[in-house]
């Protein structure tokens, strides 16, 4: 994924997490708002209470993936904040992938 793309600034974050639409389910909470640029940014958090570095880079690095994979399904110019939940211990690529398509295609609907 390009730095383009990414939202960084913790100030973006907080007003996204604020003001945005929240949609979950049993593996993602995703916050959408819309944005001004001509493409979608996306931010990935991953809690400390999860797990080590190790653990929560491993699942930025999934997440991220997920994303690189779809992301031309969903332009649609909005900031997207993914934030992974603690139930995904035991969760393959394969669930985590369907999980959050399940979820964007939920977003779209709205």
């Amino acid at each position: 994924m390009k730095k383009l793309y990414i939202v960084k600034k913790y100030q973006d974050f907080d007003r996204i997490i604020k003001t945005g639409k929240r949609k979950t389910n049993k593996s993602f909470i995703i916050y959408s708002i819309e944005n001004n640029l001509p493409y979608d940014r996306y931010g990935v958090s991953v809690g400390k209470k999860l797990g080590n570095a190790v653990y929560r880079n491993k699942y930025k690095r999934k997440i991220r993936a997920i994303i690189d994979n779809y992301k031309k399904l969903y332009i649609n110019n909005r900031d997207y904040i993914i934030i992974l939940k603690g139930s995904t211990n035991e969760k393959t690529y394969q669930e985590l992938n369907r999980d959050f398509l399940s979820l964007m295609n939920h977003i779209g609907k709205d």
